[in-house]
Protein backbone atom coordinates (compact mmCIF):
# COMPACT_ATOMS: atom_id res chain seq x y z
CA UNK A 1 0.00 0.00 0.00
CA UNK A 2 0.93 3.58 -0.42
CA UNK A 3 0.19 4.65 3.11
CA UNK A 4 3.41 6.11 3.52
CA UNK A 5 3.51 10.13 3.78
CA UNK A 6 6.97 9.97 3.21
CA UNK A 7 7.49 7.41 1.17
CA UNK A 8 8.39 7.91 -2.73
CA UNK A 9 6.35 10.36 -4.71
CA UNK A 10 5.23 7.85 -6.84
CA UNK A 11 5.10 4.37 -5.97
CA UNK A 12 3.14 1.17 -7.26
CA UNK A 13 0.67 -0.81 -5.37
CA UNK A 14 -0.88 -3.79 -6.43
CA UNK A 15 -4.97 -4.14 -5.10
CA UNK A 16 -6.06 -7.50 -4.34
CA UNK A 17 -9.51 -6.98 -6.81
CA UNK A 18 -6.92 -6.40 -9.69
CA UNK A 19 -3.97 -7.94 -11.32
CA UNK A 20 -2.81 -5.14 -13.15
CA UNK A 21 -0.66 -2.78 -10.70
CA UNK A 22 -2.25 0.70 -9.97
CA UNK A 23 0.28 3.87 -9.67
CA UNK A 24 0.06 6.79 -7.29
CA UNK A 25 1.14 10.04 -7.38
CA UNK A 26 2.11 12.59 -4.52
CA UNK A 27 3.31 14.86 -7.25
CA UNK A 28 0.51 15.65 -9.26
CA UNK A 29 -1.59 17.89 -5.92
CA UNK A 30 0.86 20.54 -6.00
CA UNK A 31 2.24 22.54 -9.36
CA UNK A 32 5.94 23.10 -10.04
CA UNK A 33 5.95 26.60 -9.18
CA UNK A 34 4.22 29.49 -7.30
CA UNK A 35 3.93 32.39 -9.32
CA UNK A 36 1.86 34.68 -7.42
CA UNK A 37 2.44 38.15 -6.31
CA UNK A 38 3.95 41.46 -7.77
CA UNK A 39 7.05 41.62 -9.72
CA UNK A 40 8.70 44.74 -10.17
CA UNK A 41 11.76 44.99 -13.05
CA UNK A 42 15.85 45.12 -11.65
CA UNK A 43 17.13 44.97 -15.63
CA UNK A 44 15.55 44.65 -19.21
CA UNK A 45 18.44 43.33 -22.07
CA UNK A 46 18.62 43.86 -25.32
CA UNK A 47 14.73 45.06 -25.49
CA UNK A 48 15.17 47.27 -28.40
CA UNK A 49 16.56 43.97 -30.55
CA UNK A 50 13.25 42.17 -29.64
CA UNK A 51 11.01 45.16 -30.01
CA UNK A 52 12.94 45.54 -33.52
CA UNK A 53 12.78 42.40 -34.34
CA UNK A 54 8.56 42.36 -33.80
CA UNK A 55 8.59 45.32 -36.02
CA UNK A 56 7.79 48.06 -33.40
CA UNK A 57 8.06 51.67 -34.93
CA UNK A 58 11.54 53.96 -33.63
CA UNK A 59 9.24 56.11 -31.36
CA UNK A 60 7.41 53.42 -29.74
CA UNK A 61 10.80 51.75 -28.92
CA UNK A 62 12.46 54.87 -27.36
CA UNK A 63 9.33 55.22 -25.09
CA UNK A 64 9.00 51.62 -23.89
CA UNK A 65 12.89 51.51 -23.29
CA UNK A 66 12.47 53.59 -20.39
CA UNK A 67 9.62 52.19 -18.61
CA UNK A 68 9.75 50.33 -15.64
CA UNK A 69 7.44 47.24 -15.93
CA UNK A 70 5.64 45.51 -13.31
CA UNK A 71 4.19 41.67 -13.36
CA UNK A 72 1.11 40.76 -11.30
CA UNK A 73 0.15 37.12 -10.99
CA UNK A 74 -2.24 35.18 -9.93
CA UNK A 75 -2.25 31.66 -10.19
CA UNK A 76 -4.91 29.12 -9.70
CA UNK A 77 -3.25 25.85 -10.12
CA UNK A 78 -2.46 25.92 -14.05
CA UNK A 79 -4.62 29.13 -14.41
CA UNK A 80 -2.92 31.70 -14.94
CA UNK A 81 -4.17 35.67 -14.85
CA UNK A 82 -0.98 38.06 -15.93
CA UNK A 83 -0.63 41.93 -16.10
CA UNK A 84 2.21 43.40 -17.56
CA UNK A 85 2.09 47.44 -15.85
CA UNK A 86 3.70 50.18 -16.97
CA UNK A 87 2.94 54.20 -17.23
CA UNK A 88 2.59 53.64 -21.33
CA UNK A 89 0.74 50.74 -21.51
CA UNK A 90 -0.75 47.61 -19.76
CA UNK A 91 -1.23 44.21 -21.26
CA UNK A 92 -3.45 41.66 -19.74
CA UNK A 93 -3.14 37.97 -20.46
CA UNK A 94 -4.74 35.09 -19.07
CA UNK A 95 -4.49 31.12 -19.89
CA UNK A 96 -4.35 27.99 -19.05
CA UNK A 97 -1.49 25.93 -19.42
CA UNK A 98 -1.79 22.95 -21.58
CA UNK A 99 -4.99 24.68 -23.75
CA UNK A 100 -3.91 26.11 -26.82
CA UNK A 101 -5.81 29.85 -27.27
CA UNK A 102 -5.87 32.82 -30.07
CA UNK A 103 -4.06 35.86 -28.14
CA UNK A 104 -4.41 39.18 -29.31
CA UNK A 105 -0.84 41.78 -28.77
CA UNK A 106 -2.69 44.34 -28.28
CA UNK A 107 -0.15 47.06 -27.54
CA UNK A 108 2.32 45.26 -28.11
CA UNK A 109 3.08 44.40 -31.98
CA UNK A 110 -1.02 44.53 -32.56
CA UNK A 111 -0.68 41.38 -33.86
CA UNK A 112 -2.95 37.67 -33.58
CA UNK A 113 -0.92 34.59 -32.70
CA UNK A 114 -1.63 31.11 -31.74
CA UNK A 115 -0.21 30.32 -28.27
CA UNK A 116 0.36 27.58 -26.04
CA UNK A 117 1.53 27.64 -22.48
CA UNK A 118 3.27 24.13 -21.21
CA UNK A 119 5.26 23.08 -18.32
CA UNK A 120 9.09 22.58 -18.65
CA UNK A 121 10.23 21.57 -15.13
CA UNK A 122 9.31 24.99 -12.84
CA UNK A 123 9.41 26.73 -16.11
CA UNK A 124 6.38 27.99 -18.06
CA UNK A 125 7.55 27.88 -21.74
CA UNK A 126 5.01 30.14 -24.21
CA UNK A 127 5.06 28.93 -28.21
CA UNK A 128 3.77 31.71 -30.36
CA UNK A 129 2.76 31.07 -34.30
CA UNK A 130 1.81 33.55 -36.34
CA UNK A 131 3.73 35.85 -39.14
CA UNK A 132 7.23 36.30 -37.09
CA UNK A 133 9.43 32.45 -36.57
CA UNK A 134 10.68 31.59 -32.99
CA UNK A 135 8.29 33.84 -31.26
CA UNK A 136 7.45 33.41 -27.39
CA UNK A 137 8.73 33.41 -24.31
CA UNK A 138 9.88 31.52 -21.12
CA UNK A 139 9.24 32.67 -17.34
CA UNK A 140 11.15 31.23 -14.33
CA UNK A 141 11.43 31.72 -10.61
CA UNK A 142 15.45 31.32 -9.46
CA UNK A 143 17.52 32.90 -6.21
CA UNK A 144 13.76 34.73 -5.24
CA UNK A 145 13.99 36.68 -8.67
CA UNK A 146 11.35 36.21 -11.77
CA UNK A 147 12.88 35.84 -15.34
CA UNK A 148 11.42 36.40 -18.41
CA UNK A 149 12.94 35.40 -21.88
CA UNK A 150 10.98 36.87 -24.51
CA UNK A 151 12.41 35.39 -28.13
CA UNK A 152 11.32 37.27 -31.26
CA UNK A 153 13.39 35.82 -34.84
CA UNK A 154 16.93 35.78 -33.56
CA UNK A 155 16.50 38.15 -31.06
CA UNK A 156 16.48 37.22 -26.96
CA UNK A 157 15.37 39.86 -24.57
CA UNK A 158 15.88 38.71 -20.95
CA UNK A 159 14.48 40.46 -18.09
CA UNK A 160 14.31 40.51 -14.18
CA UNK A 161 12.20 41.07 -11.87
CA UNK A 162 12.18 40.97 -8.16
CA UNK A 163 9.30 40.30 -5.82
CA UNK A 164 7.09 43.57 -3.98
CA UNK A 165 6.98 43.30 -0.37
Amino acid sequence: MCSDPEGPPLCLCFQTSFTSPVFHSKLSATMPADYNGIWEMESNDNFEGYMKALGIDFATRKIALHLKQTKEFIQDGDNFQTKTLSTFRNYELNYTVGVEFEEKTKGLDNRVVQAIVTWDGDKLICVQKGEKKNRGWKHWIEGGKLYLELTCEDQVCLQVFKKKN
